[in-house]
């Protein structure tokens, strides 16, 4: 890695951590090493953005997140969260970037225009917060056959997050919270490999007893037992790549295994936005024989 690289990331990260602060761009300049006569210019060229746009993103994000996917936080909880004094200025500031109030977002998201809003900004964070697989992070195990319910999103990637809101709704109404119930998904297709019409991705969560027949498409699923290859990662699955790749691309040929007939398939442990994106844990579990 560069040491300009490395002070990237560097800022990037204290943007990340400071994401509950008020913005200090002294504070950052020093985190990447750079006077901050030049760290502001050098930031905007290399990631499209303004140091302060980008921090005002990471917090837009999230509310957006906390909007669609926890109901039971207030539209003004999660403004104060972003760093609004109100309701009505975090409304102002939501409209303006995503056409929409909060509240209008919570009843009906548009997840097509949310990607497109938030594209830049997403991939610059994959561009420098995409970390490589090490040597010694694969650990070799022996998974359980594990029954869950699964919903399969199948279509476009982009609209993803409104499947992943109709399980969250079947979740809660059938008491299967994450705190009681692992959340696994199911990676069927590489979005980067397939058209959009063909990509599909399995949300599922683990079940003591079958689920009952329901309106939505949720199903019963077992993940067989058998051996894994395991990988942890910190952060978004999308900044996984880079060790996916690995795994199959210079672990695989070299550790005299061979692969199983199931997909690719991850255990969420912890959760954005209930915790920090950077902080959001995920194993990656490679079946094989």
């Amino acid at each position: 890695m560069t040491l300009y690289r490395q002070r990237i990331q560097a800022a990037l990260k204290y943007l990340e951590d400071s994401i509950d602060r008020p913005l200090n761009v002294d504070q950052m300049a020093a985190q990447a090493a750079y006077s901050r006569f030049h760290v502001q210019r050098l930031f905007a060229a290399v990631t499209g953005l303004r140091v302060a746009e980008y921090h005002r993103f990471l917090r837009l994000k999230r509310a957006g997140e906390q909007l669609a996917y926890r109901p039971d936080l207030s539209v003004t909880d999660i403004g104060l969260q972003a760093g609004y004094e109100n309701s009505e200025s975090f409304s102002r500031a939501f409209k303006r970037l995503l056409g929409c109030s909060p509240t209008e977002f919570r009843k009906e998201a548009d997840w097509s225009s949310w990607q497109s809003v938030f594209e830049t900004f997403d991939k610059t964070r994959t561009m420098f917060m995409t970390s490589a697989l090490a040597a010694g992070e694969i650990r070799l195990i022996d998974f359980p056959q594990t029954y869950v319910a699964e919903l399969v999103h199948h279509g476009d990637p982009a609209l993803l997050p409104r499947t992943v809101q109709r399980f969250i709704t079947w979740r809660r109404e059938n008491s299967l919270p994450p705190a009681k119930s692992a959340t696994f998904n199911i990676l069927y297709e590489d979005p980067e490999d397939c058209d959009a019409a063909d990509f599909r991705f399995g949300v599922c969560c683990e079940l003591a007893r079958p689920a009952e027949p329901n309106g939505i498409g949720v199903v019963n699923r077992t993940i067989p037992a058998g051996r894994c290859a395991v990988i942890r990662h910190k952060g978004s699955l999308d900044h996984a790549g880079d060790k996916i790749r690995s795994l199959y691309g210079d672990w695989l040929p070299q550790s005299g295994e061979d692969l199983r007939d199931f997909p690719l398939f991850v255990q969420r442990l912890t959760f954005y936005p209930d915790v920090a994106e950077q902080d959001a844990e995920t194993d990656i579990f490679l079946p094989i024989v």
